[in-house]
């Protein structure tokens, strides 16, 4: 087997997939050759069994089934308890939604494992040392989290946090808060946005800044990346602390490594400007809680608007809570009816493209995790 390395888009691009990796932008080195000769040791006219618990709708599961053809039949068989997963696992050729481990030993013909999320920090390390091939679902979740994105720095720039939703909900009133020429209410035209993180969740939030708000976008990410037209600047992780006292919005969008937890660390809240706003989208344990806490209370930044946090959902009593300039949704801005559409079809695809021998799309680095 052939153990060259080349990127996917290079991959999808020989084989007549470029539009889909160009809308992906996904760069994650893929060995070639490897999982395609796995495929095809399968026996004339044996189905590729796929085992999963999650449990597909009728719908989901024709899809699935329709998109590997004519390539292979597919049989999908859904597990209600984890001792009748393992013995399906025997016969198995993929997993849907994740494996432990101890798993590995009831799966002698596993090739390929579909996690259910895009975060990959958990993965066991047996998992991380097997030869198993994991697909994640880096980029599906990025339209939901994005506009949550927008719209709760929208919420802090507007002074809704601050000024009228406290009104309206303790005091039942409705009065103007500043002047017309007053500081309370900021415009992000022509703000400056840095963005930590140029994968999914990172470029669409740029994007959605950029053409939507009319702000300039510097972008921080390690992979080697062409600069996207709406990126004004983009540099590797070292240019962070240079970035940080440019910028008027500080967006965590970086998956959670080694390297990046707890980035977001007294020392980058202390270096913002004070009329800036961090917003955290990607993954909680990127940020020191207690040193947002101190950077709110004290007036080191103007706001911060939080999807994620270090515990979730946020301790009762936690002093996030007594800060009157943060927002917080509760790790839902991936959520939608959508997204899930979105879902099974990168996996029905995938599913077709393992069927047929070619190159899977959202291959995880193991080493780096993402």
């Amino acid at each position: 087997m052939s153990q060259d390395q080349v990127t996917r888009r290079s991959i999808l691009a020989a084989t007549g997939a470029a539009p889909l990796a160009a809308a992906a932008g996904d760069r994650t080195p893929v060995t070639t050759g490897a999982l395609t000769q796995l495929a095809m040791q399968r026996p004339a006219g044996a189905p590729l069994r796929i085992v999963t618990m999650y449990k597909f709708d009728p719908a989901e599961l024709q899809q699935i089934v329709e998109r590997a053809a004519p390539h292979a039949a597919v049989e999908i068989k859904i597990c209600d308890t984890r001792d009748e997963f393992r013995r399906e696992l025997r016969d198995a050729e993929v997993v849907y939604g994740g494996m432990s481990g101890a798993d590995l030993d009831f799966a002698p013909k596993v090739k390929w494992m579909q996690a259910g999320g895009a975060g990959m920090e958990g993965m066991d390390p047996k998992i991380k040392a097997s030869p198993l091939v994991i697909t994640n679902y880096a980029r599906t979740f990025a339209h939901g989290i994005s506009e949550t994105a927008i719209g709760l720095l929208l919420a802090l720039s507007r002074g809704l946090v601050k000024y009228y939703l406290p009104q309206f909900y303790l005091k039942k009133t409705n009065n103007p808060v500043g002047s017309p020429k007053s500081d309370h209410h900021v415009e992000l035209v022509g703000r400056t946005m840095g963005i930590v993180g140029m994968g999914g969740i990172g470029s669409m939030i740029a994007r959605r800044a950029h053409y939507g708000l009319d702000m300039r976008i510097v972008g921080i990410d390690p992979k080697p990346m062409p600069k996207p037209e709406y990126v004004a600047e983009l540099h590797d992780p070292a240019y962070l602390m240079k970035m940080v006292p440019q910028v008027d919005v500080l967006v965590a969008a970086a998956p959670h490594t080694p390297q990046t937890e707890r980035m977001f660390n007294e020392q980058v809240f202390r270096s913002m400007k004070k009329t800036a706003y961090f917003i955290a989208m990607s993954r909680g344990a990127l940020f020191d809680d207690m040193a947002l806490v101190k950077a709110l209370k004290e007036g080191w930044i103007a706001g911060a608007g939080l999807d994620v946090f270090p515990k979730e959902p946020a301790p009762a009593g936690h002093p996030i809570f007594d800060c009157d300039n943060v927002i917080l949704s509760a790790h839902t801005s991936g959520w939608s009816p959508d997204r899930q559409v979105r879902l099974i079809d990168v996996f029905a695809d995938n599913v077709r493209r393992y069927a047929a021998g070619l190159p899977l799309v959202n291959v995880v680095d193991k080493e780096k995790g993402y």
